[in-house]
């Protein structure tokens, strides 16, 4: 069996508030993956109360059919499902019980026989049903949707949040009836049921079982058929208190008789598109389904009087098979009831003493595993965090070497600088004295020439200056003779004019 995956009605993940039984007011919630079973991947709108869990039962990894379970009746609301066929053989009934709906804190994900459960899960049976609760009561764990009607061979079905308390005679027509009914009536009418949607449940009453399991007061069964253009929605209901025979009611009416006035079909199932022609052969295939349930009834009451009040009597609740029976059989169970109920208490006191060394052996082990699973970790860690530290610094070794040969090189480098820069302070002085030395004759020799050059620019001037002394004093007087002769001159000239 594969994960029963349950949903909140307001929220996928609100596990705790919906276990809790609060009313979780978001009604649209769906469940998951299992909205494939419904009309329009779209579940019942108005069916939503306290204590509700919408299960999504899984087998082998894939999705079978979907639940709405009341922890509080502990009966399935209704179940959903679609395309039935009848299955190819029976199968053992191991019946099981979901972990988390009484436990949320469990880490069991798959569901588990209920003798495993009882070791494993906290307060196992508080919130769903479980096998002891039908044990001696008259009653049996019947199906909603019937094992007869899967198409596979795992136990999907066979889920205590799929069951009901029926009486053995009201199972075995229930289940004729549904096989019937999706046989020869609905099935046929709907393309072979690959477009067929059908929801079962059961409304509870007054009564219970062992005043834990709320007895149904009907059982009922919803079909749609989607098929477009010549689709179809039917009701029926069977009461388990009568025994009368199933009867068929449309959709509509079918909602007016369940609590809280529900919509099973969103949009009624296309109530616009419905094919009148094949619903009307649907009743006439229930007609002769309910005419041949007469006809059994009818063979049974015509039996002899302890049968037919064997058969009453189980088509009837605990209470009225009581008021029925002798007064010898009440006395004898009034004087056998202390040894049953010690025969009882010394049952539940073994079990319990069981169930407590069980468990105490289950701690035990369990504290032993995880200690050695929690030393094996921490030895393993342990392991490899040394491992890697040790990778880590042998990967580190070439570059930290490299490293330390390159400070190395680099102070080799700095003492030969400062060696050499001691080494040029020592030797500046004396070197700039003999630079000086050295080039004082190649200063001297090459002065010469200019020296030389200055003198005799110097003595070429100075005779220059003697020349021009001398040829300008010559001059000078020269002037002074002629300006002298020529006054002379003149005065002569002018004396002798008048005698010429």
């Amino acid at each position: 069996m594969g994960p029963a995956r349950w949903l909140a009605l307001g929220s996928i993940l609100a596990v705790g508030a919906l276990l809790e039984g609060r009313l979780v007011g978001q009604e649209d919630a769906g469940f998951g993956e299992c909205d494939q079973f419904f009309y329009a991947e779209t579940p019942p709108a108005g069916l939503a109360a306290e204590g509700h869990v919408k299960i999504c039962q899984r087998s082998e990894g894939t999705e079978r059919f979907a639940t709405l379970y009341s922890t509080r009746d502990h009966i399935p609301v209704y179940s959903a499902f679609r395309a039935p066929r009848l299955a190819p053989g029976g199968a053992e009934e191991r019946w099981l019980v979901e972990p988390q709906i009484d436990d949320p804190t469990s880490n069991l994900e798959e569901v588990i026989n209920e003798a495993d459960a009882i070791t494993s899960v906290n307060n196992l049976g508080s919130k769903q049903a479980l096998n002891a609760d039908y044990l001696d009561s008259g009653y049996q764990r019947g199906q909603l949707y019937p094992f007869s009607l899967s198409n596979d061979f795992h136990t999907a079905t066979f889920t205590l949040t799929n069951a009901a308390p029926m009486t053995p005679s009201f199972q075995e027509r229930w289940y004729m009836n549904l096989n019937s009914l999706m046989d020869r009536a609905l099935t046929p009418q709907c393309g072979g049921g690959d477009d067929l949607y059908i929801l079962t449940g059961a409304v509870p009453s007054e009564h219970k079982v062992k005043d834990k399991v709320t007895i149904p007061k009907f059982v009922w069964l919803a079909a749609c058929c989607a098929i477009p253009g010549g689709g179809w929605a039917m009701g029926f209901v069977k009461h388990t208190r009568d025994g009368d025979v199933i009867e068929d009611v449309m959709v509509k009416d079918l909602e007016k008789l369940l609590p809280l006035n529900p919509q099973l079909f969103q949009n009624n199932c296309g109530e616009t598109e419905q094919d009148t022609e094949k619903m009307k052969k649907i009743l006439e295939m229930v007609n002769q389904v309910q005419d041949e349930e007469r006809m059994v009834h009818s063979k049974e009451s015509s039996r002899p009087l302890p049968s037919t009040e064997s058969k009453k009597s189980a088509l009837l609740p605990p209470e009225a098979s009581e008021e029925r029976s002798s007064f010898f059989g009440k006395l004898m169970g009034f004087i056998a009831s202390p040894f049953i109920k010690l025969f009882q208490l010394i049952c539940y006191l073994v079990v319990g003493i069981l169930k407590s060394t069980v468990y105490f052996l289950w701690c035990v082990t369990k504290q032993v595993i995880n200690g050695v699973e929690s030393c094996l970790y921490r030895l393993g860690s342990a392991t490899i965090s040394y491992f890697l530290a040790i990778g880590e610094e042998l990967a580190s070794i070439p570059w930290k070497v490299l490293k330390v040969i390159m400070k190395i090189i680099r102070a080799i480098l700095r003492i030969l600088c400062c060696l050499l820069k001691a080494v040029c302070r020592i030797l500046g002085i004396p070197v700039r004295v003999l630079v000086d030395v050295a080039t004082f004759p190649v200063y001297t020799v090459g002065a010469i020439p200019i020296v030389c050059k200055d003198i005799a620019v110097g003595l070429g001037g100075m005779v220059s200056l003697l020349f021009d002394t001398a040829f300008g004093t010559v001059g000078g007087l020269f002037r002074v003779v002629f300006s002298v002769c020529k006054q002379i001159g003149y005065r002569v000239t002018f004396d002798n004019t008048g005698e010429l």
